[in-house]
């Protein structure tokens, strides 16, 4: 119980700390400059910081498959709330998330996704939602990865659930490279609807990316079973 009180001390201090660095990146944006590469070393630094605390441990398999240019989307499957930090710290590249609407609105923490350039889908307004999908598309044309999490939601036991339908739309218009990431241990750091903090062992499979091209929109169910097979079968 002390590992998690102090967990979380920390977790809104360092919020508070980080604030000036935070409102100087801010004005650079404002200004037109890039700060994907600070923004990037900040939030690998508090990722990292906040698994340790945790008591987690971090192994990583598979960095040579990430390809190093064209558009890139990283789908994981969903373990608990670690899986976020775990995925900025240790895939050795800035990356943004497909992440609710509501998180947009967090103090200080929605204002760093959006330095991340994340997207922020809000399931119950299917205009604005589809406005989220086609910044996303964007996004990642020029360059900049982005995560989706195909289950919608955190797992209730460690198990792979099913892929939504339409997961996979923003990575086959984008015509991305599809990196499937394994998730392992994150389940036990903090299991869905515990607050608990617990040690873990964490481990992230990256396997060889998918082309998204080739399929139909009708087709996309068979890609989205290939990526979720390929990650199951590295549990």
């Amino acid at each position: 119980m002390i590992r998690t009180i102090t967990w979380y001390i920390y977790f809104w201090l360092y919020q508070l700390f980080a604030l000036p660095k935070y409102f100087v990146l801010k004005s650079k944006s404002h200004k037109g400059h890039n700060i994907t590469d600070e923004v990037y070393t900040e939030t690998v630094k508090w990722a990292r910081s906040l698994i340790k605390l945790a008591g987690g441990k971090v192994s990583v398999e598979g960095l040579e498959n990430i390809p190093t240019e064209g558009p890139v989307v990283f789908v994981a499957n969903h373990q608990g709330n670690f899986d976020i930090p775990t995925l900025i710290g240790y895939l050795n590249r800035p990356i943004g998330f497909i992440a609710k609407a509501e998180t947009e609105k967090m103090p200080i923490v929605g204002g760093w996704m959006k330095n991340m350039r994340c997207v922020f889908l809000d399931r119950e307004n299917p205009r604005a939602a589809l406005k989220a999908i086609k910044s996303g598309i964007e996004i990642v044309k020029s360059g900049h990865a982005i995560v989706i999490f195909p289950e919608g939601t955190r797992s209730v036991d460690g198990k792979v659930d099913e892929f939504k339908p339409g997961s996979f739309k923003l990575a086959m218009k984008a015509e991305a490279m599809i990196v499937p990431v394994t998730i392992s241990g994150t389940y036990d750091m903090m299991p869905k609807g515990s607050k608990r903090i617990k040690p873990a062992e964490v481990k992230l499979t990256i396997s060889e990316p998918i082309p998204s091209t080739g399929y139909e929109s009708t087709e996309s169910y068979i890609l989205r079973e290939k990526v979720r097979d390929v990650i199951i079968s590295k549990l």
